[in-house]
């Protein structure tokens, strides 16, 4: 199909979809337990709303696992231990595996002192960031992620016209009692790459202001992105979000003890490379009993702003991805033709047989 063209999709119930991906990496050779936590965080990240790190993502970590990049079943590894400070290397492990160990080994310390601090490198994408903010939340902890995408650019700094730095994101999660999570999530460019492929695949075009040509012309086409000649993404809130994005470069990238992005980094493989520096903090550590009364009492606050013309809400921080996985559980999460023909060509290449994957398209009808 030619990606220019708008392209149809299909809606799929989140358990089927799950057990198709599962089935893609055990196939290729992951042990069951990796297969079912990138199944697991692939499609939790379609539910949220976020396609780009989702299922679509697929036939690019089958190019790296070609490539000789992507290591199947690879662990996470400490590799300095400073007690409230971990250093931790991803080795090209699968990022969902990865980025889950280290986010263990952090909560675990977090729980014992207070406060920890872990920096991951050369870990393999490691997908929505939100998705270990929430692991974290979930074990009752506060937390902040800085990423780099290391020796990838794809985003043009403010007053620049071409790649200069990866879309490198910054994320944050705050636990409440008996409620979802507090979780900021977002790239530090004007929208992920993966929103591009998405936009792409569909034969649409993205919003103003968010891509460059090759010229350094803006545009609204996504195939600058994907076809030659490139051009670049553009950062979030200009100077502001590229000044968030070199410090996400330096904090996650620098400071982990992996590395960033310049000339001599820069990635010529399928392999997509993230560094992160996380802190991890047990709120009950502080002298604060009335933090809990006194978060909600300022999202009250906020929320009885009147709203603006075409307002629909008034969001605190992960709600809108709360939104729609409830949506998307009741509803199946939506997949365009094209990716989902990208993705039957990715568990071909992992070794499912054109049987088995008839089945699985037949009970997805």
């Amino acid at each position: 199909m030619n990606a220019s063209q708008p392209s149809t999709e299909r809606r799929i119930a989140a358990d089927t979809l799950q057990t198709y991906v599962r089935a893609i990496w055990e196939h290729a050779g992951s042990a069951p337990r990796e297969a079912q936590l990138v199944a697991d965080h692939l499609v939790m990240s379609n539910l949220s709303g976020h396609d780009s790190h989702g299922v679509g993502m697929i036939p690019r970590y089958t190019a790296s696992l070609g490539d000789g990049q992507l290591k199947l079943n690879t662990h996470a590894e400490i590799v300095r231990d400073a007690g409230a400070v971990l250093t931790v290397d991803g080795r090209k492990g699968f990022g969902q595996v990865v980025a889950y160990e280290a986010m263990e080994f952090g909560i675990e310390r977090a729980k014992k002192l207070g406060v920890a601090a872990v920096g991951l490198r050369n870990a393999h994408h490691i997908g929505r960031i939100g998705h270990w903010a929430e692991q974290c939340a979930k074990a009752g902890l506060v937390s902040f992620h800085f990423v780099n995408v290391a020796g990838d650019p794809l985003v043009a700094p403010f007053g620049g016209i071409d790649r200069r730095f990866g879309t490198n994101p910054f994320c944050a999660a705050y636990p409440r009692d008996g409620k979802n999570p507090l979780v900021l999530d977002f790239a530090t460019a004007g929208i992920a790459y993966g929103k591009t492929r998405v936009a792409y695949n569909k034969g649409v075009k993205v919003a103003p202001g968010m891509l460059l040509d090759h010229d350094g012309k803006p545009t609204v086409e996504p195939k600058v992105m994907h076809e030659q000649p490139f051009g670049s993404l553009t950062a979030m809130g200009l100077h502001k979000g590229s000044g968030l994005a070199a410090l996400c470069e330096i904090f996650g990238g620098a400071l982990s003890g992996g590395y960033t992005t310049h000339e001599s980094t820069l990635e010529k493989s399928n392999a997509i490379i993230n560094c992160m520096t996380s802190v991890i903090l047990d709120p009950n550590s502080f002298d604060a009993p009335a933090a809990q009364a006194e978060a909600e009492a300022f999202l009250e606050w906020m929320k009885a702003s009147p709203r603006a013309e075409g307002a629909d809400a008034i969001y605190a921080p992960g709600e809108p991805e709360e939104a729609r996985r409830a949506d998307r559980g009741a509803h199946g999460v939506p997949i365009d033709a094209t990716t989902w023909r990208q993705i039957r060509e990715s568990a071909v290449k992992s070794g499912m047989t054109e049987s088995e994957i008839d089945g699985f398209a037949n009970a997805l009808q």
